[in-house]
């Protein structure tokens, strides 16, 4: 079965810095997509950023306006994994962050065929 394993969640303090990763198994995504979308309590889930396989060799990458300049999204395909690497961190990026994937095509909210259970990312003013 396919499983979304996050990790690396944590209580930081306003600009710092935290590397999140998420671990598939039992299907590859290496010609598919895998990002991260994140929900605050009393919001709405929302995207964060996703890898997208375009070609053979180049991943294409897609950021919210919110975090274009602090997060980078990366992916090691040998292990499956995609992590968001998450700088000067603002006491609004407090949410829960989930892992989702997508065989084929983009990935949406909507369109996401499997999600993690999430991870707690905490920033402290």
């Amino acid at each position: 079965q396919v499983q979304l394993v996050e990790s690396g969640g944590g209580l930081v303090q306003a600009g710092d810095s935290l590397r999140l990763s998420c671990a598939a198994s039992g299907r590859s995504f290496s010609r598919g997509a895998m990002g991260w979308f994140r929900q605050a309590p009393g919001k709405e889930r929302e995207f964060v950023a996703a890898s997208r396989s375009a070609t053979n060799t180049y991943y294409a990458t897609y950021y919210a306006d919110s975090v274009k300049a602090r997060f980078t999204i990366s992916r090691d395909n040998a292990k499956n994994t995609v992590y968001l690497q998450m700088n000067s961190l603002k006491p609004e990026d407090t949410a829960v962050y989930y892992c989702a994937a997508r065989g084929v095509g983009p990935l949406t909210i909507s369109s996401a065929d499997y999600w993690g259970q999430g991870t707690q990312v905490t920033v402290s003013s």
